[in-house]
């Protein structure tokens, strides 16, 4: 379809987000067993006029009348149809891409053999029965990091003799996010400078207040393990007060050995799940953007989206230089004599 791309009639998105079926985007054209059947009733019409045997005739067309209104039943079945892409949870590159498709249909009458596919992957078939939503998941590949555009959807239909495909083109606007590829090691995590005063580290103001547990690091002392919670089966807890700067880490670009931009980007993506798997504030440097500390899935999504947008032209990301500089536009030829559609000038006479 890329030679014909700028020709063909696609389903626009409305204010909602749906993309409704419209008459005259359809597309019909017999498939394989269609042109099969086609031929048999060619030779059924020429065998039955060569032997005049009306009989024949009649079955014949009568055949001809019934796979044409199975044609007409091809194209109802995708009038008027709206379909709503929703894109799924962020992914890793390397991993499948959800998405969510809901199709609907204001008449009350079922649409059988309902097909979603995209640059040649498809969803499984579904049936859309009257008052009812058929919700389709389509998985796509990932191979790059950044937002991972769904793309135009066919949705077609074979219904109900096979005979014929009709199918349509859909616009959508979801988008999944890809997180980059992590890294199997990453340079080891570091804490801030001021995080070494001391065994235990420098704590904030209220540092004799219980905050809470959070799980076992090696070096942890014994006496701030919670061996009642390890006696329940809670496995090894450490006891917290106040805040512990020691748990504060920032992770920056700047402080990462000498590499590409997609190397780092996946130590730092390893870094991000490291940090979240041992229950530890952290934060992110970029060039020309930074995340403040937290914890928690919350920190790591927005870490690992700032990761994932690096250098694509999100705003804090990158700093748009000054563009080139035009040349001036050419003067104007300065019109002489009468005026009109071309200047004209008499020639100057010679001297004698």
């Amino acid at each position: 379809m890329g030679l014909f791309a700028a020709w063909v009639r696609v389903c626009p998105l409305s204010v909602d987000g749906q993309a409704r079926v419209l008459r005259r985007a359809i597309y019909i054209l017999p498939t394989g067993a269609g042109l099969v059947f086609g031929g048999i009733l060619l030779l059924m019409l020429v065998g039955s006029l060569n032997y005049q045997n009306n009989l024949g005739l009649l079955f014949t067309f009568l055949t001809t009348a019934i796979v044409l209104v199975s044609m007409h039943h091809a194209w109802f079945n995708l009038l008027g149809l709206a379909v709503t892409a929703r894109a799924g949870p962020p992914v890793f590159a390397g991993e499948l891409a959800t998405f969510e498709i809901t199709i609907s249909a204001e008449t009350r009458r079922p649409r059988p053999d309902l097909c979603l596919s995209t640059a040649g992957h498809a969803a499984t078939p579904s049936d859309l029965m009257p008052g009812v939503m058929a919700r389709l998941r389509l998985a796509l590949p990932t191979q790059r990091r950044g937002p991972r555009p769904l793309g135009r959807l066919t949705l077609d239909t074979r219904y109900p003799l096979g005979l014929f495909r009709s199918w349509c083109y859909l616009e959508t606007a979801a988008e999944a996010l890809v997180y980059p590829r992590p890294a199997d090691q990453a340079p080891a995590l570091l804490p801030t400078a001021a995080s070494r005063e001391g065994a235990r580290g420098h704590l904030d103001p209220g540092a004799d207040d219980f905050v809470g547990l959070r799980g076992y690091r090696l070096g942890d002392s014994p006496r701030q393990l919670d061996w009642k919670a390890y006696g329940r089966g809670r496995g090894l807890l450490v006891k917290q007060f106040g805040r512990d700067r020691s748990d504060r880490l920032w992770l920056d670009w700047e402080h990462l050995p000498p590499a590409d931009v997609e190397t780092r980007l996946g130590w730092l993506c390893r870094q991000v799940l490291d940090a979240t798997l041992t229950d530890q504030d952290f934060g992110l440097r970029l060039p020309g953007r930074e995340i403040g500390l937290g914890r928690g899935d919350a920190q790591m999504h927005l870490c690992l989206g700032a990761l994932a947008r690096f250098g694509q032209g999100h705003p804090a990301a990158e700093v748009p230089g000054p563009g080139p500089r035009l040349a001036p536009a050419p003067a104007r030829p300065r019109r002489e004599g009468k005026a009109g559609w071309w200047s004209w000038r008499p020639a100057a006479k010679g001297r004698d």
